[in-house]
């Protein structure tokens, strides 16, 4: 099983490239007026913002690493290590968007750490 995990991280790592470029794109849009340009007129401006949409092409690409992932090795070994997404994008968040990282988030990505590495070995 661990000849798969470097297409698990890159499962993980795309998984959370897709979550950052959605937040990049749903940031700079904006409020909504639903009333102004309607239901059908607002989903074409989040899905067509450029990073929104790179965003949802991205977790397309994601998910069917994870799809192959799913068929070469158990699910209790794999889904453990979408958890690392997290600390991918708090990190980057803390240093781009400039998120708080309080210290119960630090112990808590270092549980997560702690328990994929347990995970890997197993």
């Amino acid at each position: 099983m661990s000849s798969y995990i470097p297409l698990i991280l890159f499962t993980v790592l795309t998984n959370a490239a897709a979550q950052l470029l959605l937040k990049r794109g749903m940031s700079g849009l904006g409020g909504f007026d639903l009333a102004r340009d309607g239901i059908v007129g607002t989903v074409f401006r989040v899905v067509f913002n450029p990073f929104v949409f790179a965003g949802l092409c991205t977790f397309v690409v994601s998910m069917a690493s994870h799809l192959i992932v799913l068929s070469k090795v158990q699910i209790s070994y794999a889904y453990p290590f979408l958890s690392l997404a997290y600390v991918v994008v708090a990190a980057y968040a803390y240093f781009v968007f400039h998120e708080d990282l309080s210290p119960s988030r630090l112990a808590g990505i270092g549980f997560i750490v702690i328990g994929t590495v347990f995970i890997a070995q197993s």
